[in-house]
């Protein structure tokens, strides 16, 4: 378990005490040993595999690139803005149009659960927007906003300029619907025209140029697998 990234010891006992693990179907017990090669461990129902060192990076994503490992109409994927040997994948989606933080790493189980719904990691973007933010727009924002598939969970919102047709908000949220900060401005009468994931959890853009990355600092991946275990 701790070779597929679960963590320390003592967290790897604490999951199976809870009857989270499971080897081949059944519920494991502490004592239990394994064959990697032909046992099926899987953690709340997610397969743990044993693999290379987890690497962990940060990417500033630019404009213009789908967020897959390849695209079937052969546009620009992030991947190709990536120069490693491993393989990689990233972690959640930014729309095309789209720039800013998002994770890149081979870490599978800790890409699930930052991703799952009910872990509620926050995501904050800078928002730049044609037309008005009224009050009842803003309160609709931060109370949640009504879309095809339910009510978004309330964001927080701060308004960083609100003037002459144009306002420029930080918005931060704990879920994951597509283009789902599109979607919301666009409810309240805002046209997005510039849209920046800033930080996702512990993580920032700080010192990451557009198009660039960087791997994740000692702190930075102790900090984020410390919020995966929250």
């Amino acid at each position: 378990m701790a070779a597929a990234g679960l963590g320390s010891r003592r967290r790897c006992e604490a999951a199976i005490e809870s009857g989270r693990v499971r080897v081949n179907g059944r519920t494991a017990e502490l004592g239990d040993r394994v064959d990697v090669e032909r046992d099926r461990v899987t953690v709340d129902g997610i397969p743990l595999e044993p693999q290379q060192e987890k690497k962990y990076f940060l990417l500033n994503k630019p404009p213009g690139y789908i967020t897959t490992l390849k695209d079937t109409r052969g546009r620009p994927t992030v991947m190709e803005l990536i120069e490693e040997k491993e393989r990689l994948f990233p972690v959640g989606r930014l729309d095309r149009d789209t720039r800013g933080l998002l994770l890149v790493t081979n870490d599978g189980y800790l890409a699930h659960k930052l991703m799952h719904p009910s872990h509620g990691i926050e995501k904050t973007y800078m928002v730049e927007a044609s037309g008005a933010l009224t009050p009842g727009g803003l309160a609709a924002l931060r109370k949640g906003i009504m879309l095809e598939e339910g009510k978004t969970a309330p964001a927080k919102v701060k308004v960083i300029f609100n003037r002459g047709g144009r306002c420029v908000l930080e918005v931060a949220i704990r879920e994951g619907k597509k283009r789902q900060v599109r979607r919301m401005c666009a409810v309240v009468g805002l046209e997005i025209q510039d849209l920046v994931r800033t930080r996702l959890g512990p993580l920032d853009l700080k010192g990451v140029e557009e198009g660039s990355y960087r791997a994740l600092t000692p702190n930075e991946t102790k900090d984020l697998l410390e919020l995966e275990e929250e």
